[in-house]
């Protein structure tokens, strides 16, 4: 009898291998990440999807044991990042708080945001308001971090505690850190949203699909996060598992770009095709003229010898201030940008045309056979430049469908 005591103190009720220990925390840390991307994210958040009750509550109770934290402040902090994106009221921009900040104190940040009661009452509406939410989880959110403890302790002993450590370490680490700081930092885009986000990695398993956070900005609804051929969204997966299993139904996806070949004169669809799609259009954009500016005012320099002491920025440089936003360039770049523009015609060409069509989409005034006119001029201008890559763009943007 006291051998069996000893033995469970000890190794716990489940004795492993090592690598044991590692595959079971691995499971249930990405459970953790399932339950935050699927349930507090793309369902609570954003209303992408609907889900069965019992897998709803499964998720708000994972997230009480492992997390603590109370679905209506992670959710209301997170739609004021949308709201306030890139701003000094973002509870977590490294754009303005500075990466270092957003890394290493980001769970600080969730904290101190979540006893702003203003964003609680203001983006916080929708969320579980229900008997176990208000008498259970809210009023015992450190005991269902500390059951998570004992439950790990009773099953695997004193190794239990290091996997419990792990589980809280988890999601301050990847969603306050990785995501929010890094997702807004470094990384790829396909998209020019207004905001900073950027796409990690082209998979994202890891956190649950999280990777792509730019993709994420550009269509905040939409219940899948891939947007590329060569991207995976493995939350989007477990949504299509509960989808064919009838629990989970799915509000929202992205749209997808369609081409009518057949046209040739930009029309209302094609308007309301370019609109949706924008942040795209504007993506498309800055990689079909950068390599054309690129070369013609590489050219310049090399033939002009007042033009050799002049700067002359590199495709990425280019492409860079054919997606930012005027007002967001810093002082440096705004000068060589402006010194770029004086000994380029085709860069200040697809610069200015670049700002236009970016107005399309902020006409709100205007109605809508105002913009297609506008459209229609803006392709004609473009076809009639003698830029051939601007000329290109415009024939493909004319078979928006």
């Amino acid at each position: 009898m006291s051998y069996d005591f000893l033995s469970l103190a000890s190794h716990g009720l489940i004795d492993l291998p090592w690598w044991g220990y590692v595959v079971v925390t691995l499971v249930i840390t990405h459970v953790t990440i399932a339950s935050v991307t699927i349930f507090l994210h793309r369902a609570q958040a954003h209303r992408a999807l609907d889900l069965h009750p019992v897998v709803s509550h499964f998720f708000r109770f994972w997230l009480w044991l492992t997390t603590g934290m109370l679905t209506k402040e992670w959710v209301a902090i997170h739609r004021k990042h949308h709201a306030k994106v890139e701003t000094p009221d973002d509870p977590h921009s490294p754009q303005t708080r500075g990466i270092e900040t957003v890394f290493w104190k980001g769970t600080e940040l969730y904290r101190a945001e979540s006893k702003n009661l203003d964003t609680l009452d203001k983006y916080g509406h929708g969320t579980p308001d229900d008997w176990i939410e208000n008498n259970v989880y809210t009023r015992f959110g450190w005991q269902g971090v500390g059951l998570m403890l004992a439950v790990n302790l009773t099953l695997f002993g004193p190794i239990g505690a290091t996997i419990w450590a792990i589980q809280m370490m988890w999601i301050p680490v990847t969603a306050a850190g990785v995501i929010n700081g890094i997702g807004h930092y470094w990384g790829y885009r396909n998209f020019a949203c207004a905001d900073a986000s950027t796409n990690i990695v082209p998979w994202g398993i890891v956190i649950g699909g999280e990777e792509l956070h730019n993709n994420h900005h550009a269509y905040g609804t939409s219940a899948k996060l891939s947007s590329q051929w060569y991207e995976f969204d493995i939350g989007w997966m477990y949504i299509r598992i509960l989808s064919a299993l009838k629990l989970a139904t799915v509000r929202k996806v992205a749209p997808q770009l369609k081409f009518d070949r057949t046209k040739v004169v930009a029309d209302l669809n094609t308007l309301q095709s370019v609109i949706t799609h924008r942040y795209a259009v504007m993506t498309s954009y800055a990689r079909s003229l950068k390599d054309a500016c690129a070369a013609e005012l590489a050219h310049r320099k090399t033939r002009s010898a007042a033009g050799a002491a002049s700067y002359a920025p590199n495709a990425r440089r280019i492409k860079h201030w054919l997606l930012v936003d005027p007002a967001k360039l810093t002082d440096i770049d705004r000068a060589k940008l402006a010194e770029a523009l004086a000994h380029s015609k085709a860069l200040a060409t697809a610069y200015a045309m670049r700002q236009e069509l970016g107005a399309l989409w902020e006409r709100s005034t205007e109605s809508s056979e105002q913009l297609l006119a506008r459209l229609q001029d803006w392709c004609h201008r473009a076809e009639a430049s003698g830029i051939a890559p601007l000329a290109q763009f415009s024939l493909k943007l004319k078979r928006y469908a």
